[in-house]
């Protein structure tokens, strides 16, 4: 079995690639071989890769290898729906629950097999926590900085139309 590490991470591509780890005789990963990220941990099995996913309560398998078009802190604006927000996480592959994934109409329900990203979005009403698929997403880095609560939690100022990760939040 391999462990999967998060290598890199771009304004414009975050990739997803995997390296050997042994697996113990009862079947645990020793600790130094798995790479722990704040929501997920990510372990890797032949062609795919496997991690656990809180949200979703169950082990999402996904590529050994997946470019995100967005990376952390850009801003984004979702195609459809009236919102923006800043990128502060991104699943390779869907990774929420299956109520969430059922709620969407069918003929509107995107592809699991692409990247999802986490956004700390805003829309004229309010400010939340969104979940959308790539293909749903379009830059929107000249709308200037977006208005939430928790960005300053996350993020250092807004500059050329990115905010970078605080530096305590970065690996």
């Amino acid at each position: 079995m391999d462990g999967l590490h998060r290598v890199g991470k771009r304004a414009t591509s975050v990739t997803f690639q995997a390296c050997q780890a042994p697996l113990f005789k009862n079947g645990d990963y020793p600790q130094a071989f798995l790479v722990r990220e704040p929501q997920e941990t990510y372990i890797s099995c032949m062609n795919k890769a496997s991690f656990f996913s809180p949200t979703a309560g169950r082990i999402i398998d996904a590529p050994r290898e997946t470019r995100a078009r967005f990376g952390i802190g850009d801003v984004v604006r979702h195609r459809n729906h009236d919102f923006r927000g800043v990128i502060f996480d991104i699943d390779p592959v869907f990774a929420n629950s299956e109520e969430w994934y059922e709620s969407i109409p069918l003929n509107l329900r995107p592809r699991r097999d692409q990247p999802y990203y986490h956004l700390l979005a805003e829309n004229e009403e309010s400010s939340y926590v969104a979940y959308v698929s790539q293909q749903n997403l379009m830059s929107d880095a000249d709308g200037g900085p977006v208005d939430h609560p928790s960005l300053s939690q996350i993020f250092e100022d807004f500059d050329n139309g990115r905010y970078h990760l605080r530096r305590g939040l970065t690996h």
